[in-house]
């Protein structure tokens, strides 16, 4: 059987398939096991229409992010109970949701932070640990060894002439950031 990953229904039907045959033939923890891997495929690849869906700040729990959006990325824990998560959506995907929870416990925020106004906040100076806290996981790390710099890029949506664009983040041997560019995503290759 081949499976068309591309082929949207019909890639999308296919693993449903599959994946529905390969849990018929488990025993109870295979299937849970099974069952977990492919949510969190869904949750990778859902729209984010449906991974943000019911959820209120204010009412919405740690819980319910974690049911609706899935396993976050990365999880930080602060001195006062609050927490913060991170969801990108790709490795070249176009948003990353940074989930704010209150040390009570519930939804504070939901922020998309692929945007101008928090590129804008990369100062030189700044640790690799600053940036990936303000601008979540890059979609590509790249060193570039002669120069003695490496290279990490996000891809989003900044509109005007071309749709989608690199932000990059280029960090010195120290890890602190030297500049900040932009590229194109170059198509039809």
């Amino acid at each position: 059987m081949k499976l068309n990953m591309k082929g949207g229904r019909s890639g999308g039907a296919a693993l449903a398939m599959m994946a529905a045959l390969a849990l018929a033939g488990c025993d109870g923890r295979q299937t849970d096991s099974m069952w977990q891997a492919l949510k969190t495929f869904f949750d990778s690849v859902k729209p984010d229409a449906l991974l943000l869906k019911g959820l209120t700040p204010g009412v919405s729990t740690l819980d319910d992010v974690r049911r609706q959006m899935g396993k976050p990325e990365t999880e930080r824990v602060f001195d006062d109970g609050s927490r913060r998560l991170e969801y990108p959506r790709g490795p070249q995907g176009l948003n990353t949701y940074r989930v704010d929870i209150g040390p009570n416990g519930r939804l504070v925020a939901i922020t998309q932070v692929l945007t101008a106004e928090n590129f804008a906040k990369i100062r030189i100076g700044m640790s690799e640990d600053a940036v990936r806290q303000l601008l979540g996981k890059p979609g590509q790390i790249v060193a570039f060894h002669l120069k003695k710099e490496t290279v990490w890029s996000w891809k989003w949506l900044e509109g005007g002439v071309t749709q989608e664009a690199f932000f990059n983040v280029h960090f010195g041997p120290d890890g602190r950031v030297v500049t900040t560019s932009r590229s194109d995503v170059i198509r039809g290759h």
